[in-house]
């Protein structure tokens, strides 16, 4: 139980066998039955109480499609019950014909409205009771953008649009990857929730928690589903989720991809300067690496190990982990 709402719920609890206790006091006939009416009224506390502890998890989201649905319901079952269909009859019949409307129709509307919660966009901006613009752009964070420590560079640099959207089932899951017996899966959910910690010290990022329960299979589906109902894109790096997403409608944004855009641009006769660390694997060949993490091999540079020397590009050639460009000394 929360430590915060503890108090409150025991000092509702007392104030409601209080309120029994009084009650006697205000009706002389119930005067000789003071215990009964503090157990009622202490019973009573308890019993809201356990239907507080069972509404746990309840969101605004929710209550606000309760409340649509009812409304509904009403406005659907009043309308009908002033319609001529029910001018003339049995007016005890149509009395039981109108409760009837008015207990069945409202709970089906109430229902309804309840399993399409996630499409209700009639809350005040999803999450935090802070002025939020709605058109703000939302980017939702899989459990694989949180593991891969990226993001959190990505959002320090000022180049992240708009508002991180974090689902809560999103949490629950990464919080059972960090107590997982499994050794690397331990590690990864820990790096998980120190990325979550980076974030949130990083200013000037909006960072929201989604309350959405939708419950429509796996976790991807649920993402997707998601980011559909909150027209967000997803950024992850897990890539059987970027294809069910796109075949949805869905953008993805892979941190991959950023760095490969964010590469400059090199051309064969291109001059650049870069320090050489290590022999090569030919006669009088170096190894350099320029600030994206690029291999340069720089041929008759051997000799100049452990300094800055300017170079020029004599080819490029495409590797699995990017690209290898070729160049001459020119020291």
């Amino acid at each position: 139980m929360n430590r915060t709402l503890l108090p409150i719920r025991i000092i509702f609890i007392i104030l409601c066998a209080a309120a029994g206790l009084l009650v006697c006091y205000s009706i002389r006939e119930w005067d000789s039955h003071r215990v009964l009416a503090t157990f009622l009224g202490l019973l009573l506390g308890v019993l809201l109480v356990l239907v507080d502890v069972l509404l746990r998890g309840f969101s605004l989201r929710g209550l606000s499609a309760i409340t649509f649905g009812l409304l509904v319901g009403l406005t659907v079952s009043y309308a009908v019950s002033v319609s001529p269909l029910l001018e003339t009859g049995d007016p005890q019949i149509l009395y039981l014909v109108r409760l009837g409307l008015f207990l069945g129709v409202t709970y089906l509307c109430t229902v309804i409205a309840l399993r399409g919660k996630d499409e209700f966009n009639l809350v005040i901006p999803y999450v935090r009771f802070v002025p939020h613009e709605v058109d703000v752009p939302l980017v939702i964070l899989d459990i694989s953008a949180l593991t891969d420590g990226r993001i959190a560079r990505i959002c320090r640099s000022g180049f992240m649009p708009g508002a991180l959207v974090i689902p809560r089932f999103i949490l629950r899951e990464l919080q059972a990857v960090a107590e997982s017996h499994e050794p690397h899966k331990k590690l990864r959910g820990r790096r998980g929730l120190d990325v979550l910690g980076e974030l949130k010290g990083i200013k000037n990022i909006d960072i929201r928690i989604n309350e959405s329960e939708a419950k429509r299979g796996e976790t991807d589906a649920k993402l997707v589903f998601l980011a559909v109902s909150m027209k967000a894109k997803i950024l992850t790096t897990d890539r059987n989720l970027m294809k069910m997403a796109e075949f949805q409608g869905v953008i993805c944004l892979h941190p991959g991809d950023l760095a490969q855009a964010v590469q400059p641009t090199y051309h064969v006769g291109e001059t650049i300067e870069l320090v050489v660390i290590k022999p090569g694997k030919e006669e009088g060949q170096a190894v350099g690496y320029l600030p994206d993490g690029t291999m340069v091999v720089v041929n008759d540079a051997l000799s100049a190990l452990g300094q800055t020397i300017s170079v020029e590009i004599i080819s490029l050639l495409p590797s699995g982990s990017g690209r290898i460009i070729f160049a001459r000394n020119l020291s």
